[in-house]
């Protein structure tokens, strides 16, 4: 071997392992795979100089891949996009659990010609490696040329498998951390955020909310008569209709807003950005969908119908810290607990006097006090 090529595979080599010692770097700084990912595939980057380059992860649930990191030209065109399961060079790396050059992509039938005319970008040459952790492959890296830039070679192939490697680590790693998160700030049954993340997210959004002077408005309600659910069909299904409830939630809040179980039937809304008359609004489009859906239709005894009682109040009209807004919140549900339920009622403006004990105050106060505040309880049901 000469000394000039001895002396290029040294700095190749110097090169390879000042990368993988950024990416041990990488591993032990963050376990956001975004983040992890973004460093590691840039140091990659500086190694094997591909034209573009993504991270694509697998959806667990359908097979999927999807764009989770693209760089390079037209790449912001892709990451809306999925993958069908063996679609394409990444699919079929993904589905096989093996590595693959593709020096000439218009050679290989299974190349999707469908990203190019999104992106707009003309792809010649593929790198692509899985990444796979103990067998089961969470997505792959992938690297694309273009006409008239340098091939990939076998060499290539080996440090961008090596680099899978530690990247598999990387996202097993940051996924396992995000389920036990999660374990900690979702409900069980519902799926939706638990009282422990409310309270520490209303914080948050109370400070950014005075910081930048907008509102922040909250919706608390309960479902009427719920124990009659229980008594009737039994506590399973008191357990469905609280899971359908929160597959309802999800389905019609907007995805900057943050539904909680509060406990037991009891749901509250965060809203942020949100002003009084736009929560209660939005309250009773929620209650109409509440009032209107076949809970339990494929059960023997089903469809169960369900109404909500909900009470609205907003930062800083009713109050100024997260425990009074709350408060001022779970005051109005009891309100229109207290009249016809089936309604929504904002909370009384502090100025006004002080609310009577709820066990004192007739229905006709309760409605009174509805239209004072600009919306009204809707009864709908036939029970006393």
């Amino acid at each position: 071997m000469q000394a000039q090529d001895l002396l290029r595979e040294l700095k190749r080599t110097v090169d390879e392992l000042a990368v993988l010692n950024e990416i041990g770097k990488a591993l032990t700084s963050s376990l956001d795979v975004g983040e992890v990912m973004h460093v590691i595939l840039a140091k990659v980057s500086e190694l094997l100089r591909p034209r573009n380059w993504s991270l694509l992860l697998r959806d667990p649930q359908t097979g999927e891949l999807y764009f989770k990191t693209a760089v390079g030209a037209g790449s912001e065109m892709l990451l809306h996009l999925r993958l069908r399961k063996g679609e394409g060079i990444a699919g079929w790396v993904a589905e096989n659990n093996k590595p693959l050059l593709v020096p000439d992509v218009h050679a290989d039938p299974r190349f999707a010609a469908r990203f190019d005319k999104t992106s707009r970008f003309q792809t010649k040459a593929i790198l692509c490696v899985p990444l796979a952790f103990k067998g089961r492959v969470l997505g792959v890296i992938e690297l694309v040329n273009g006409e008239g830039d340098s091939p990939f070679d076998q060499e290539a192939l080996r440090i961008l498998s090596t680099v899978a490697e530690f990247s598999a680590i990387a996202i097993e790693n940051a996924q396992n951390f995000q389920k036990v998160q999660e374990l900690t700030v979702l409900d069980d049954h519902t799926g939706l955020f638990n009282s422990r993340h409310l309270r520490r997210t209303l914080e948050q959004e109370i400070v950014r909310a005075i910081r930048f002077g907008h509102p922040v408005s909250l919706v608390f309600f309960d479902l009427d008569r719920f124990k009659q659910v229980n008594d009737t069909h039994g506590h399973q299904a008191g357990s469905r209709v609280l899971a359908e409830v929160g597959q309802l939630l999800l389905k019609t809040l907007r995805s900057t807003d943050v539904p909680v179980r509060y406990g037991g039937d009891e749901f509250v809304l965060m809203l942020p950005e949100t002003s009084k008359d736009q929560a209660i609004e939005a309250a009773n489009r929620i209650r109409t969908a509440i009032a209107e859906n076949r809970f339990l239709a494929e059960a023997d005894f089903g469809p169960v119908r369900i109404t909500a009682s909900m009470g609205v109040a907003a930062f800083p009209d009713d109050a100024q810290t997260p425990e009074s807004l709350l408060a001022r919140a779970d005051e109005a549900m009891y309100l229109v607990k207290q009249g016809r339920r089936n309604g929504v009622l904002g909370a009384t403006p502090p100025s006004l006097p002080a609310v009577r004990p709820v066990e004192k105050i007739a229905t006709p106060s309760v409605e009174s006090d509805a239209l004072r505040n600009g919306c009204s309880p809707v009864g709908v049901s036939s029970e006393p």
